[in-house]
């Protein structure tokens, strides 16, 4: 499947030989050239004899069917050759090809005006042919680099425009997260768990305060990461889930099975905290009807995030902004899915698990 990212470029980018004023430079540029070969005497030197208006055309046809050659190939050769780790390969073999219809386009504009116009025989078409085929490659090579200043002019251009809609997107979910920490609910439940803790001369009271600071400890030292380590994210769940299991003791079971070798890889910081708080917000969580909260790693470099379906008779209001910003974090930072499944009996989210070079 293709980077959403690329694809981008694919679709949305305009092409440098489909430019709209492309055959107003291709007769500019083809005038230039045949006053340079009258200004430096080539047809003298090299004993061309041909009038200047053939001279012309000839020079024309091979500029007009070179462009148009490339114009023509391009959609073939991205398709076949370019990918998120291969655009200067997709360059190159472009070029390269460019240079085999400059070819083909000098060899036919000289058998078109030497051959069957003038009836010059192969030996008499030689100069011409050579000096036509070094223009061919020569004008082929301006326009692949002016194509290629167009390309990563456009690839420069989008991604100061993801770089600045992941940055607006990561302000964002810093910005709910804070908010899901300080607003009145959490700090008010919390704040009465403690409070019961100090009342009742409770030993855990120290622990929860420490629990809690190591929350937001969490949340301040990556507001400005766009990942973080799946150890960091665990290290920090713990201390949360504490919080929750002193608010919902019985009400909730969070179990969490992922192998070593998955905590070296990467995730958006908070996605664990956030889809659990979506379970708790939008389910009963009671010792008669807990809420069971499954987090494991399948395998195939996801981390998947279960839990049981009982949905609150009084739903609170869903903007699904925690989710949608965590998706869209995803497609902007790796071009990966995150997947939303949702049965009767379970809602699951799997979250890619990323692999920095």
């Amino acid at each position: 499947m293709q980077d959403p990212g690329i694809s981008r470029v694919l679709f949305n980018l305009k092409r440098m030989f489909n430019h709209p004023y492309r055959y107003l430079f291709i007769l500019l540029l083809s005038l230039y050239t045949f006053l340079n070969t009258v200004l430096c005497d080539v047809y003298h030197y090299f004993r061309i004899d041909i009038e200047w208006y053939y001279s012309i055309l000839t020079i024309l046809g091979v500029t007009f069917f070179t462009w148009e050659g490339n114009r023509l190939m391009e959609p073939f050769f991205k398709k076949k050759f370019l990918t998120p780790k291969t655009k200067i390969r997709f360059l190159i073999i472009f070029f390269l090809a460019g240079n085999l219809i400059a070819f083909v386009a000098a060899t036919l504009m000289v058998y078109v005006t030497g051959h069957l116009v003038h009836g010059y025989s192969w030996n008499q078409n030689m100069n011409p042919l050579k000096l036509n085929i070094i223009y061919g490659s020569l004008i082929n090579l301006f326009f692949h680099l002016l194509h290629a200043i167009f390309f990563f002019f456009h690839e420069y251009r989008r991604q100061w425009a993801e770089a600045e809609e992941l940055r607006k997107t990561n302000s964002q979910a810093q910005l709910q997260l804070i908010r899901s920490q300080i607003n009145p609910h959490f700090l008010f439940n919390n704040l009465n768990v403690l409070s019961g803790m100090v009342i009742k001369d409770n030993p855990d009271a120290n622990k929860f305060i420490e629990e809690f600071s190591k929350v937001y400890r969490y949340v301040l030292n990556t507001q400005d990461k766009e990942l973080v380590e799946l150890r960091s994210e665990l290290e920090f769940i713990h201390p949360y889930l504490f919080l929750l299991h002193k608010r919902f003791d019985e009400g909730l079971t969070v179990n969490i099975h992922i192998p070593d070798q998955y905590k070296t890889w990467h995730v958006v910081p908070a996605a664990l905290q956030m889809l659990i708080e979506n379970a708790i917000k939008h389910n009963v969580v009671s010792r008669n009807k807990p809420l069971h909260i499954d987090i494991h790693a399948n395998g195939d470099q996801v981390l998947v995030v279960r839990n049981n379906l009982q949905p609150r008779s009084v739903a609170e209001p869903s903007t699904r902004i925690g989710l949608q910003n965590i998706m869209k974090r995803y497609e902007l930072i790796s071009g990966k899915n995150v997947v939303v499944r949702k049965t009767e009996e379970v809602f699951e989210v799997s979250l890619p698990l990323l692999h920095l070079n």
